[in-house]
């Protein structure tokens, strides 16, 4: 691990002007994701600023009916606060259904959004990764791609998002707050928070160099029953090779979001008017365009099964 100097920021604007005024620096929380990249030289910052102080760790009510959940809130207080295991069931099954119980309970909701990919060849330095090191190639376009994305991807990066968190806030239309180094606020749609790759890979999301998460608002509840069922290689403790977050309805409306197929949480509200209709009539439109490679074409049936599978339970 390269040197690197430290900070503790004193309030969520003096975090993005650090940031933003200082080379290479990142914010750093519980550090699951971080730490593990900047032992193996993926990341690299020269100044972590740690935001653990700034009292971000509550959820409040808010005015229209929802939630309104602090950046720093452990994924572990989340998944187990009262009115989430009520009114947001998809969330707390999603939570739960990520990493093991000791990285939940230092993981953040700000983090979790901004984790990177699990793609084996970003994390090996020795393999090309436009991701990692804009163009060098991606390794995996003619690799190892069993776990990768089958649609969203470009010919520079087929990369995955891994959080199932942000599966579940993308089906329920949350919405990502933020402070700027000029102390303005903006609230970001999650449907355009995580960016897909086009021609710049290395670009995640939507946030300005030293923008810095404050919270995640979830709207009023949706009602109906909640799923969110993730097929894996390992029973634990394994990333998603398909996971479905879906709200139905009595009526047999609803909503559909999928993990694991794409380079961000995965959802287009015009395939949820076919959830009456069944798991093929929406994997229709929803994987509409999907080009997976030989390795990963399973996906496809995997995704429409995993559906069925919820549509099953949601009649029973």
């Amino acid at each position: 691990m390269r040197a690197f100097t430290y900070e503790r920021a004193e309030s969520p604007q003096q975090a993005a002007m650090a940031a933003a005024s200082t080379d290479h620096a990142r914010f750093i929380a519980g550090g699951t994701n971080l730490l593990d990249l900047m032992k193996i030289e993926v990341e690299t910052p020269a100044h972590l600023i740690d935001v653990n102080g700034l009292g971000l760790d509550t959820i409040e009510n808010t005015d229209d009916g929802g939630l309104r959940v602090g950046a720093l809130v452990r994924n572990t207080d989340l998944a187990a606060d009262p009115r989430v295991r009520r009114d947001y069931g998809v969330l707390s099954r999603a939570l739960v259904a990520g990493a093991s119980g000791q990285l939940r309970n230092k993981a953040t909701t700000g983090g979790n959004l901004l984790q990177r990919t699990r793609c084996p060849y970003f994390y090996d330095t020795n393999m090309p990764c436009n991701k990692r090191q804009p163009g060098t190639g991606c390794a995996a376009l003619e690799g190892f791609s069993r776990q990768l994305a089958i649609i969203g991807g470009s010919e520079h990066c087929i990369a995955t998002h891994p959080s199932d968190m942000a599966v579940a806030m993308r089906l329920l239309d949350a919405e990502v707050e933020t402070v700027l180094p000029n102390g303005n606020t903006r609230a970001i749609p999650i449907a355009d928070f995580h960016r897909l790759p086009g021609d710049t890979p290395r670009i995640d999301s939507a946030l300005i160099p030293g923008e810095f998460i404050t919270a995640v608002t979830l709207p009023r509840p949706l009602g109906g029953k909640h799923f969110y069922h993730k097929v894996r290689d390992r029973a634990s403790y394994a990333f998603a090779l398909v996971s479905v977050a879906a709200v139905v309805r009595p009526d047999g409306s609803g909503r559909v979001a999928l993990g694991g197929v794409a380079p961000k949480p995965w959802r287009r509200e015009t395939a949820d008017a076919a959830l009456p209709r069944g798991a093929k009539a929406v994997m229709a439109r929803l994987l509409d365009g999907a080009e997976p490679t030989h390795e990963n074409r399973f996906k496809v049936n995997l995704a429409e099964r995993t559906l069925a599978a919820v549509l099953a339970e949601a009649k029973e």
